[in-house]
C-alpha cells in the first residue's frame, strides 16, 4: 500500500513539457536525497548516457510557464523548490532519462526511488490509456445517436400536430364508484 501511495506521490510530480512526460531535476534531487549540484555533476560526467529524448534543459520561457502554474503558492511554500530565483536552466529528464539516473547514482535508495518512479510513470500511463478508450466509447455512442435526438423532435413535432388538428381532449381515467350498486 505504501509503494501505491509513494506511486501516486511520485505521479504530481510528473509534468507534461514539450509533448513529454518528465521530471525536473530538483523533485529528482529530492527523492533521490542528494543536492540538485552533485546531481548535474553526475549526468555531466557521464553526458553519453543522456541523449537529447532522455533529458533537456528548459529554456526561460519554459520556466516562466512553470512559475506561472504554481503562482497561487506563496515564497514561503513550495514555490522555492520549483525555482523562485534560480541562476542556472533546470534539466527535465523522461522516463527514460530517470531509469539512466540509477545507473549513473549508485547508491540503494537511488535504486529503490527508480523503482518507485518507474512505478509512478506506469500508472500514469494505464490512467491515460484507460481515459483514452472512454473518450473513445463515448465517441462511438455521440456518434452513433447524433441523429436520433433530431428524429425524435420531428416526431414529437407530428404528434403535437396531430392533437392540434383532431382537438382530441385527453382521455379521463375510469374513476370507480363509490357505495353500494343495485342488481
Amino acid at each position: 500500500m505504501s509503494n501505491l501511495i509513494a506511486a501516486e506521490a511520485i505521479a504530481t510530480k510528473i509534468l507534461e513539457i514539450r509533448g513529454k512526460r518528465v521530471m525536473l531535476d530538483r523533485d529528482l534531487a529530492v527523492l533521490y536525497g542528494v543536492k540538485v549540484k552533485r546531481l548535474k555533476e553526475q549526468v555531466h560526467r557521464n553526458i553519453k548516457r543522456f541523449p537529447i529524448d532522455f533529458m533537456f534543459e528548459l529554456t526561460w520561457d519554459e520556466v516562466q510557464s512553470l512559475r506561472s502554474q504554481f503562482a497561487t503558492l506563496n515564497a514561503g511554500q513550495n514555490i522555492s523548490k520549483r525555482g523562485k530565483h534560480i541562476k542556472y536552466l533546470p534539466y527535465v529528464f523522461t522516463e527514460q532519462g530517470v531509469a539512466m539516473l540509477s545507473s549513473v547514482l549508485n547508491s540503494e535508495r537511488a535504486i529503490q526511488v527508480n523503482i518507485m518512479i518507474m512505478r509512478a510513470f506506469i500508472k500514469l500511463r494505464e490512467i491515460l490509456l484507460t481515459h483514452k478508450d472512454l473518450a473513445e466509447k463515448i465517441e462511438e455512442i455521440e456518434s452513433k445517436y447524433a441523429g436520433h435526438s433530431e428524429i425524435i423532435n420531428e416526431i414529437l413535432e407530428a404528434i403535437i400536430i396531430l392533437l392540434k388538428r383532431q382537438r382530441v381532449p385527453p382521455p379521463t381515467p375510469h374513476k370507480p364508484t363509490i357505495g353500494f350498486t343495485r342488481d
